[in-house]
């Protein structure tokens, strides 16, 4: 049967993995990224890791590969890669010419919504809308059955779409960005700020000290029954289902999947509450079919949407 290479491409880790058609993992590797070592060195560990999985017994036809970048949509070539300090460079090309087969990357958060589609909670949907809840918040599009990237390959930025207009100011530099009220870094700063306004006393005292406050921390407490933790999450929840109704009156898509470590590790503490939210700022006439659920595919989301990627573009191949 054949297979193929994916590989999910982080800030941290690389995860490569040999998948066939149906979305089973025959193989894989997880290694640190160590991408203060620099482009060249974190291609040699993509190398290295694509040859632990890429036994003779079950050669690839094909590599796909997530990464957390920019991309040019034409040229597969990386724009900016901010997590691993690369800008302009050919990865597309430089892992083409070492392994000899074809090689095709997009972003990890397109690939994401597509590993969700074809494998996970997004099964048997045309149409969805896959958002990341993590350090970050970003996403994916899912139209009529197919990935859709926009007019210059930047669709999906849920995490830039304004939720909170007097808001703080967010790292892209603009005020009031959904990241800057409901990601992980935004449950970590309110967090840290209460503790210091001398509330917080649960959260301090799991952590240990302010600085080891953070998302984590902030679940946990929530967990167990800590108020003032339930309404960080709560509040980031709340801004989070602002941003899916604005999405759900726009597109009407079928069902938004909701993803990333934040969200996966709170769960219902967060989902909840944005449900709430978005189901009050719905169209009415579209409310009762709002349907918010829990991507399923967790830390294999990524590797798996790079493996449905290359299927995809070998099967365009072959027509």
């Amino acid at each position: 049967m054949s297979k193929v290479l994916a590989v999910d491409l982080g800030g941290t880790k690389i995860y490569s993995a040999l998948v066939n058609r149906s979305g089973e993992i025959t193989s894989g590797d997880i290694r640190p990224t160590n991408a203060q070592d620099g482009y060249q060195g974190v291609v040699k560990r993509i190398l290295a890791s694509i040859a632990r999985v890429n036994t003779l017994d079950e050669p690839a036809v094909g590599v796909g590969v997530a990464v957390p970048a920019y991309i040019d949509p034409q040229e597969g070539r990386i724009l900016f890669a901010p997590n691993l300090k690369w800008q302009a460079v050919d990865l597309k090309k430089d892992l083409e010419d070492a392994l000899g087969l074809p090689v095709w990357l997009d972003n990890d958060a397109n690939l994401a919504a597509l590993g969700e589609h074809r494998y996970g909670a997004g099964k048997g949907y045309h149409n969805l809308v896959y958002i990341t809840v993590s350090t970050g918040v970003g996403g994916g599009l899912i139209l009529d059955g197919k990935l859709y990237r926009g007019a210059f390959g930047g669709a999906g930025e849920f995490g830039h779409m304004i939720a909170a207009p007097e808001g703080p100011g967010c790292s892209c530099g603009n005020i009031g960005c959904l990241e800057g009220v409901a990601s992980g870094c935004a449950i970590k700063r309110e967090a840290q700020n209460l503790v210091k306004s001398g509330r917080g006393h649960h959260m301090l005292s799991l952590a240990g000290t302010i600085e080891k406050i953070d998302a984590r921390v902030v679940g946990q407490a929530a967990a167990e029954g800590d108020l003032d933790a339930q309404e960080i999450l709560a509040r980031a929840g709340r801004y989070l289902g602002i941003a899916i109704a604005s999405v759900a009156n726009l597109l009407n898509p079928e069902v938004f999947i909701i993803g990333g470590g934040v969200a996966c590790g709170v769960g219902k503490l967060i989902l909840d509450p944005a449900f709430n939210e978005a189901y009050r700022r719905t169209y009415p006439p579209y409310r009762d079919s709002l349907k918010i659920v829990p991507a399923v595919l967790r830390a294999q989301t990524g590797v798996l949407g790079a493996a449905a990627y290359a299927w995809d573009q070998l099967d365009q191949i072959k027509r």
